[in-house]
């Protein structure tokens, strides 16, 4: 993984202290909040329903346990326990003291981290495939590529106020497993027909009140230009980006409102004043990169576990990916335990993954945009004793990409943007599929819960989706049914009058009998929604 450099040190320390000086004024009173506020946005610091929240970056999702232990000793010293893992690969904080704010930052800064461009309308954490690396279908590592856009990124003083908050994915697969369409930039590193490596450009996508899907603008950018057409993408957004209306400033609606043709036209001719400008290409900077995301010394071993232990062999089955070498795995340690809160991990829970990742996975993590962990190298043979102690630290459950590994967002229970709860909701069906043990038989079925229309639990991308709105003052829950975030991506449509939370909670049921009646064989349950379509469902919930 990628290591500071003292430049990269010295702007992260440079950053801490300009910050505690800020925080400084702001207790002492010298500055209003409304001076502040774009202060500690530049930081990572929010100001919600009761107290400050911290969003910390962790790029493309990487960590070693240096970096691990550090998030669980600050969960316990500066909040109350625990961390919560977002579907932005990062972790936050919800209670934080604005007065312990930069000691934190000053902490995160001894083990190569910040909360840099968390937040504000900049060029948000760059995230990928937590696979990446590690898994057989990948053509190569997309990390250094991330890692370059990091750094083209990272104070860039042209997209530092750009019309709204920008995201970018980089993929080097087939398989999406970084919901690569929804983001504003999905990057896909591919082969051409000459063989040569490059990459194809996504413009355009994301959920919240207007959810859409990017459209391809580009097939093929050389790898030496992938920064520069990238800027290009930028530019033009930058340039013609909404900047009188938050709702309409993300560059999915400038895409949508020219046209992907026009805008692709836009961002060609862009592309090219960059190229006649003798912009520097990044090949250098690359294969400095490289080397940083080698491959750790793999050994051959065993290729198989031996699954006399059910319960062992169950998380075999679910929680375990392909690896490249094929005495390995990447294993998923599940942050959704039967009743918990999905992506919360106490402080002693973080610092076990660290010692495990120490102890059987190369010193590395991943966290998932799914809210999960990963162990990308972890060798076969070494499955039992890893599951072992996951299991003892309440770590093993074994439910990747079931009904209960549910995406939440904090909802009303912490963000003030919200209008209903998505953590209790999550928690009950949980328990509920739990309960009736319907989750083996249902298989692969995605659910997803926004606590607001800002979907920051995707529900727009789930096989079932949850929305939370306020209607009359109490809560409510549309229910949606068809979304997809993988290569398959798809927007979830809303299936009728919504629910209150018991009702909800019947509705996510009646939906999965519906889907046991109606699949054919080896169908998933979004196999079948896009056969049957809408109305067996909608007769179903709503008798009509």
């Amino acid at each position: 993984m990628y290591k500071y450099d003292n430049y990269d040190q010295q702007m992260v320390d440079a950053r801490v202290e300009e910050f505690r000086g800020q925080a400084k004024r702001r207790l002492e009173g010298k500055l209003t909040e409304d001076q502040f506020k774009p202060l500690r946005l530049m930081n990572g610091l929010y100001l919600q329903l009761h107290a400050y929240m911290l969003r910390v970056a962790i790029p493309y999702g990487t960590l070693n346990s240096a970096q691990m232990s550090a998030l669980g000793d600050i969960a316990d010293k500066y909040d109350r326990g625990y961390g919560h893992f977002t579907t932005r690969q990062n972790i936050q904080y919800n209670w934080i003291k604005l007065e312990d704010a930069a000691d934190i930052l000053a902490d995160l800064s001894k083990v190569e981290m910040h909360a840099i461009q968390t937040s504000g309308n900049c060029i948000r954490n760059i995230s990928s495939d937590h696979f990446a690396g590690a898994t057989h279908d990948e053509l190569v590592d997309p990390r250094p590529y991330a890692e370059l856009l990091r750094q083209w990124s990272s104070f860039h003083p042209e997209f530092t106020y750009l019309p709204r908050k920008f995201k970018i994915a980089v993929i080097a697969a087939e398989k999406d497993r970084a919901a690569m369409r929804l983001h504003d930039i999905g990057i896909q590193i591919v082969k051409n027909d000459a063989g040569e490596i490059g990459a194809r450009f996504f413009v355009g996508g994301g959920m919240g009140r207007t959810p859409m899907i990017a459209p391809m603008i580009r097939d093929f950018v050389p790898l030496d230009q992938l920064v520069t057409y990238a800027e290009g993408c930028l530019r033009v957004y930058n340039r013609y980006g909404r900047r009188d209306n938050k709702y309409k400033a993300r560059i999915k609606i400038l895409v949508h409102e020219l046209g992907a043709e026009e805008y692709t036209r836009q961002v060609e001719e862009e592309f090219a004043h960059l190229l006649d400008q003798g912009v520097e290409p990044p090949r250098p900077e690359l294969e400095r990169l490289k080397p940083f995301f080698a491959d750790p010394p793999f050994e051959d071993g065993p290729k198989t576990v031996d699954r006399s232990d059910p319960d062992f062999a169950l998380w075999v089955d679910r929680n375990t990916h392909r690896h490249k070498h094929d005495s390995y795995v990447s294993a998923v340690i599940s942050l959704k335990p039967v009743g918990g809160i999905p992506g919360d991990a106490t402080g002693e829970q973080i610092r076990t993954m660290a010692r495990l990742a120490k102890q059987y996975s190369f010193d590395e993590l991943r966290v998932m945009h799914t809210q999960n962990i990963v162990l990308p190298h972890v060798k076969i043979a070494d499955l039992h004793a890893l599951w072992t102690e996951l299991d003892a630290a309440e770590l093993g459950a074994p439910n990747l990409d079931t009904i209960e590994d549910i995406i939440a967002c904090p909802g009303l229970d912490y963000c003030a943007l919200a209008n209903a709860r998505s953590i209790p909701l999550a928690q009950r069906i949980s328990e509920r599929f739990d309960k009736s043990g319907k989750t083996a038989e249902l298989g692969e079925l995605k659910l997803k819960i926004s606590g607001c229309i800002n979907a920051c639990g995707h529900h727009h991308a789930g096989h079932i989706g949850i929305l939370g709105v306020d209607k009359k003052g109490k809560e409510n829950y549309q229910l949606s049914l068809g979304g997809s975030e993988a290569e398959d991506v798809s927007l979830a449509k809303i299936t009728g009058p919504g629910f209150d939370e018991d009702g909800v909670i019947e509705a996510v049921e009646t939906v999965t009998d519906v889907y046991i009646a109606q699949r054919e064989d080896g169908e998933r349950f979004l196999d079948t929604y896009r056969r049957i379509g809408m109305s067996p469902f909608k007769e179903a919930l709503y008798g009509k």
